[in-house]
């Protein structure tokens, strides 16, 4: 089992890799049609040298991410690390937590250079980065401080069902969804804040405009609101939050600086597209499936009598199953599952993204808008214009801009 899981790692990453170079062959010698007038040829050859380096950065990185697993695991990492964390607690659950945060920092601390080095050379080099150091550090510091409010407390119910509970996954997978609803509920009002500031639309001509579009299609909209999203970058996006009857529009305020009124309506009615056409209930619903089927395969892995648990756990030298070894181990198999799971749910995404931009076309009487800010988004964020096939399949939950452009008719 040992030689087949490391096999199929290999394999992983040699199809990324393949996708990285064939991507980089893609990208175009001239400046697409689609893109006159907003891209010219210092421009284009600045987006192609922004992808051949962040394409060098991910090979890099995927490299020693790969090598720091294979080490880890080969030199007894696993086993020594569960060894450490029985010696200093005697608890089970008190045991789990301890080997799982270790594990955690570990790879934080290890992932910690990567995001420096593509937020301040990187993104910097090319104009995007608006984050400071102070910044950036504070997000890490809040991130690590809900991952312990959190992350401590549901991971430690999980290690008690699993060593306590008959059909262990079933309830594990009830509680996980539980959270997960009530994280997307309190995200807008207590979590986002705490990264950005979200000031209410002053009202005023645009204000009344988005109103008027929500009101149109019966959208229930509880507010608008403008993020400092150039706290950290200059890219610019724009979304809606909230779950049940009340909805918040929030629009980075590096999108209202670089598109004007028809854009945004344009970008605000594709976002209210995906309500309208119930794909956050279908992907929320997929997902809520998702979990259950990761949970019950988790009960194989975690399970003390289980043949397969004892395969799993003898091939990265684990002597004890446990539910929290056997929750790491699981997760590493996973990957080569949730990557081919990720093929499907990504193609369905697209599609997704193909009806928003359809029903924006129709609720605004015009595609052109939308259009104009796909443009101004692909050619300012220095996007691939014309990305690989292979590469569109395994990562790209949106369309390429030329595929959106195409069906929008314009």
């Amino acid at each position: 089992m040992t030689v087949a899981i490391v096999i199929v790692l290999f394999l992983l990453w040699k199809l990324e890799f393949a996708a990285t170079l064939l991507n980089l062959k893609a990208f175009p010698e001239k400046t697409p049609r689609e893109l006159d007038g907003l891209m010219d040829d210092n421009q284009l050859a600045k987006a192609r040298e922004y992808l051949m380096v962040n394409s060098r950065f991910d090979i890099i990185q995927s490299v020693c991410s790969l090598t720091v697993l294979l080490v880890f695991w080969f030199c007894g990492g696993f086993q020594w690390l569960d060894t450490v964390a029985r010696s200093a607690f005697s608890h089970p659950v008190a045991v789990g937590l301890c080997y799982l945060s270790a594990l955690f920092l570990g790879q934080s601390l290890v992932s910690l250079p990567f995001s420096v080095y593509e937020t301040f050379v990187i993104e910097n080099r090319f104009g995007f980065n608006r984050s400071t150091p102070a910044t950036f550090v504070m997000d890490r510091l809040k991130g690590l401080l809900l991952a312990a409010l959190i992350g401590l407390p549901l991971m430690g119910a999980l290690l008690w069902i699993f060593g306590n509970v008959p059909n262990a996954w079933l309830w594990a997978w009830l509680v996980v969804t539980a959270v997960q609803l009530l994280l997307t509920w309190l995200a807008p009002t207590f979590i986002m804040p705490l990264f950005n500031r979200f000031t209410p639309m002053p009202d005023g001509p645009l204000k009344s405009r988005i109103e008027e579009l929500g009101t149109r299609c019966g959208f229930p909209l509880d507010g608008v609101f403008v993020m400092d999203g150039s706290k950290r970058s200059t890219k610019a996006n724009a979304f809606f939050t909230g779950l049940g009857k009340r909805k918040k529009i929030a629009l980075f305020d590096t999108l209202m600086e670089k598109c004007g009124e028809p854009e945004l309506l344009g970008v605000l009615a594709h976002e209210i597209g995906h309500f309208r056409k119930g794909h956050i209930r279908q992907r929320l619903a997929a997902g809520i499936v998702q979990t259950a089927a990761i949970f019950f395969l988790l009960g194989f892995a975690t399970d003390p009598g289980g043949g397969f648990a004892r395969l799993l756990f003898d091939a990265f030298g684990v002597k004890d199953i446990s539910p929290h070894v056997g929750l790491v181990l699981f997760s590493i198999l996973l990957e080569p599952v949730s990557k081919a799971l990720g093929v499907l749910l990504n193609a369905w995404s697209r599609q997704h993204e193909f009806e928003a931009d359809a029903y924006a076309a129709e609720v605004t009487g015009d595609a052109a808008p939308l259009a104009t800010a796909l443009r101004k988004m692909t050619a300012d964020h220095l996007s691939h214009p014309s990305p690989a096939k292979l590469r569109v399949w395994l990562d790209y939950s949106h369309p390429p801009l030329v595929e959106r452009l195409r069906a929008l008719g314009v």
